[in-house]
């Protein structure tokens, strides 16, 4: 099957979790035997995962030659606010817009259930499949890994611990907890990795990001060997984001084994079990206390569990069922081609 993994602006979105989305979706293809090619008349399937104007016109040129379309919903009107300038008051017309980008596909994909019936509250009445962005679990291994450097690098000592987070530094992504806990916590190391222009985000972010603590860290945008290292190295990964349609990072921290505490949000509700694979907190007081517990060794250890809840979305596993999807779209293609010509041919015969 020959699959045109299509973004647009790559370079613009390659420091967010959908330009780590392509990738993985190029290694899931490629271990399962597909064939990737650079562009549009070469392809059976396009897979397109971004929302840019050209974007849509890919969709549609597609569309027009016959080539099944997937298009990948990894956006929503809900992780758009409370991200950049403007988001919120812009958020009706980007759900406007979004909608009619997925429609554009022959069968769209997004990567959990919640994605899923946010989606379909939108009145999009297309297909949807729900397939997590995976991980690849050979490169995400602990053993693997050797993280002293890490330590090193960040002044950090043996005996300190060490709690991490990876985002945009955006509202969304609770950027401001992060640091609040960072103040009420001064005995932990708190090191957040990710970066955003701080001239499109509000003040209150850009102060957050500027706060001058001398157990916190804003460490910016680290290539996906650094961050595996401080993976291998912190000691609870904390993740306060208000919104996501999955957090490839969770996953990634799953994979690396190491204690996991999520902000209590309807999107891990039915894959991630509180208490028995992560933890979850639903305010600043709920994350101090848990975070504080699972530091000391007062709540059980739940790395195992959580880790059997990646090998379900291993990039080999995710691989097979994109190349059923790809299938799928290819048929319902086919079953739209026909449909149009049937109605194409009925009106030329009424005009006669």
């Amino acid at each position: 099957m020959k699959v045109f993994l299509y973004s647009g602006m790559q370079k613009m979105i390659e420091k967010s979790g959908v330009g780590r989305a392509i990738y993985h979706q190029r290694s899931a293809a490629e271990k399962n035997g597909m064939t990737l090619v650079k562009s549009l008349d070469e392809a059976e399937v396009v897979h397109i995962n971004t929302v840019f104007p050209k974007s849509l016109w890919v969709a549609r040129q597609a569309r027009k030659k016959g080539i099944a379309v997937v298009y990948h919903a990894h956006s929503t009107m809900e992780d758009f606010k409370n991200s950049f300038y403007g988001s919120n008051r812009f958020n009706k017309l980007f759900g406007k817009w979004i909608k009619i980008c997925y429609n554009a596909g022959d069968l769209i994909v997004t990567p959990t259930t919640y994605a899923k019936g946010l989606l379909q509250s939108y009145g999009i009445e297309k297909k949807i499949e729900v397939i997590s962005n995976g991980i690849d679990l050979m490169y995400y291994n602990k053993q693997n890994v050797d993280g002293s450097q890490f330590r090193e690098k960040f002044g950090y000592l043996e005996t300190d611990k060490i709690i991490m987070s990876v985002g945009l530094t955006i509202d969304r992504k609770g950027v401001l907890d992060f640091v609040e806990l960072a103040r009420r916590m001064p005995n932990y190391k708190f090191i957040w990795f990710g970066a955003t222009n701080l001239n499109t985000v509000p003040s209150k972010i850009r102060e957050a990001v500027n706060t001058d603590l001398p157990n916190l860290k804003f460490a910016g945008y680290a290539q996906k060997d650094q961050l595996r290292e401080a993976y291998a190295e912190c000691d609870l990964f904390l993740f306060p984001s208000k919104e996501e349609t999955e957090g490839i990072v969770v996953l990634e921290a799953l994979g690396m084994k190491i204690p996991v505490l999520l902000r209590d949000i309807p999107v891990y509700q039915d894959w991630l079990l509180a208490d028995q694979q992560v933890y979850k907190a639903q305010n600043i007081e709920e994350f101090e206390e848990k975070a504080q517990k699972i530091l000391d060794g007062q709540l059980p250890r739940l790395e195992d569990a959580g880790y059997q809840v990646v090998v379900e979305r291993s990039l080999d596993k995710v691989g097979k069922k994109l190349a059923y999807i790809y299938q799928e779209a290819i048929a319902l293609s086919r079953v739209a081609l026909n449909k149009n010509w049937n109605v194409g041919r009925k009106g030329h015969e009424q005009s006669h």
